[in-house]
């Protein structure tokens, strides 16, 4: 079983913001595969569906995003899965370009909160992550600022296909090729 998890905050007023990317990956997946992210548990909403034949959870922690590490905590005990193979974690990403993916096995927080409190909480550094990009904070703007602000329209659709490749490295983690996602998302920046 895994759990894949996207990291955002909960009230209304953050819809749609940068800091959110890992809801919107939660709701592409959902809608995908038609399952109902509907059920409140773990200090989240959740999930339960099928992806390429593996049992998957769909969280989208509530405890807004400096406090993500407490819901998923309490997901992965419940659940007894292996953080190292069957967690996914889906972030936003202010050093990748707009809708750009980069996928980690393992690693630190990189000043992301939501990540540091998971680190915090599991105690280890080691679990599959992907990053959204939604693009460098502008000179001279405040980070939380610009994370809690809304994309511009070319920014959006760039956002939807970052949403679509998301989905697809999902269902590559989730049947046992994390290396082959890295390989096949991790490069794209590069041929800019």
């Amino acid at each position: 079983m895994y759990i894949i998890a996207g990291l955002g905050n909960p009230d209304k007023q953050y819809e749609g913001t940068r800091h959110n990317v890992g809801f919107e990956v939660i709701d592409a997946i959902a809608g995908q595969y038609n399952i109902s992210v509907d059920t409140r548990k773990h200090r989240a909403f959740i999930g339960k569906g099928i992806i390429g034949g593996q049992k998957v959870i769909l969280a989208k922690p509530m405890t807004y995003m400096n406090l993500s590490g407490e819901s998923i905590i309490s997901l992965v005990d419940y659940y007894k899965v292996d953080i190292e193979q069957e967690l996914i974690i889906i972030y936003d990403d202010v050093s990748l370009g707009v809708g750009q993916l980069r996928i980690r096995a393992k690693g630190s927080a990189g000043g992301h909160n939501g990540i540091k409190s998971i680190i915090a909480h599991l105690g280890s550094q080691v679990f599959p992550r992907i990053k959204v990009g939604v693009g460098e904070k502008p000179p001279r703007y405040d980070l939380a600022d610009y994370v809690l602000g809304h994309f511009t329209k070319a920014e959006h659709e760039l956002m939807e296909e970052g949403y679509s490749q998301a989905v697809h490295a999902v269902e590559m983690i989730t049947a046992g090729e994390i290396q082959a996602a890295m390989n096949e998302y991790n490069r794209k920046k590069k041929e800019e």
